[in-house]
């Protein structure tokens, strides 16, 4: 069995060293030929919650080789289409694309690969790429997890193996609500990648006082609204059941959620917001995918998101030149 992650950046990178180290037989693929020739002169390099190096098969784009049974698919949202299409010549016959990333990408890479080559799989860990082969676990080692589901009523067949590389890493829920497990991962990018890109700062931050707190609780909240508009349900993440500790309808429940959220975010603090590393790198963000997937489904089912729709606004308005991620834009929400 070949495997391979494409797009092995900071969080690629981070899980193709620990499958190596673990025993695993892995494929790292990227695009950046520095951060390549870094990696195969010194290893992976990973710091900051835990420190290692480890030896593994990195490789560019044009450099791959043969067919893969398994791509775990680490890429920006942004060249879905491109990218997906690219790596169909190289899946088996029957190989399976995992989507490690943000918002709900498994629908359009289905239409090009066939939903039964199609894993779905959240992330609940953070990592920041800090130099050429460098790359800095910024969440705690006993929160390491996956969420890995399927949209079809067929999962790959693959599904037990792509299940026992990433348990080479960490635990693994498998997910019978997968669009569930989507939307509680989303709900939290949406809620605190959202405003790392808007203030500037780590997921910790994003709630270490009440005027930004309340912003990340009315985010969140849209989310849940939406879901619950939508017949969605929200699955837990970690064992935390997300809608019944951060929903309310009335105002001490309100009060209660506020007051939890540095707790429940406590253990991913020191995250920055890949949304954010994009900014300071000069890219575009993934926010369309992001907080854009709230808004663009609260209008399907009739829900409004006017807080999420302010931090698309204000990222794109970063994006453009016009503003900087600051804790002046606190001021924009109304």
């Amino acid at each position: 069995m070949r495997a391979a992650i494409y797009g092995a950046g900071s969080l690629g990178m981070i899980l193709g060293a620990y499958i190596t180290k673990n025993g695993g037989k892995i494929d790292l693929i990227n695009r950046n030929r520095a951060h390549v020739e870094a990696i195969r002169r010194n290893g992976a390099v990973v710091t900051g919650t835990v420190n290692f190096t480890q030896k593994v098969e990195v490789y560019t784009p044009e450099e791959m080789t043969g067919k893969y049974d398994i791509v775990f698919l680490m890429t920006k949202q942004l060249q879905n289409r491109e990218v997906v299409t690219f790596l169909k010549d190289f899946l088996t016959e029957d190989g399976v694309i995992v989507t490690l990333q943000n918002g709900i990408p498994e629908m359009l890479i289905a239409e090009i690969v066939g939903e039964d080559h199609v894993l779905g799989c959240t992330v609940a860990w953070g990592a920041t790429k800090t130099g050429d082969g460098v790359c800095e676990l910024t969440s705690e080692p006993d929160s390491l997890t996956f969420s890995l589901g399927s949209t079809s009523p067929k999962p790959n067949a693959h599904i037990t193996d792509v299940k026992a590389l990433l348990e080479l890493m960490g635990p693994v829920e498998m997910e019978d609500n997968f669009i569930g497990a989507r939307w509680s991962k989303l709900l939290i990018n949406a809620a605190f990648s959202g405003m790392s890109a808007v203030l500037g700062c780590t997921f910790g931050e994003t709630v270490s006082d009440i005027p930004q707190r309340k912003i990340v609780q009315a985010i969140m909240k849209e989310c849940m609204d939406v879901c619950s508009a939508g017949g969605i349900r929200i699955e837990p993440v970690q064992g935390k059941d997300i809608v019944k500790l951060f929903n309310y309808s009335n105002p001490v429940k309100k009060a209660v959620s506020l007051l939890l959220l540095p707790f429940a975010i406590k253990k991913h603090r020191l995250l920055k917001a890949s949304m954010l590393q994009d900014i300071e790198n000069g890219k575009k963000t993934e926010v369309d995918s992001i907080n854009g997937s709230v808004c663009a489904y609260g209008r399907k089912v009739g829900c409004p998101t006017p807080m999420n729709d302010k931090v698309v606004e204000i990222v794109h308005r970063i994006e453009e030149g016009e503003l900087s991620p600051s804790f002046d834009n606190l001021r924009m929400f109304k």
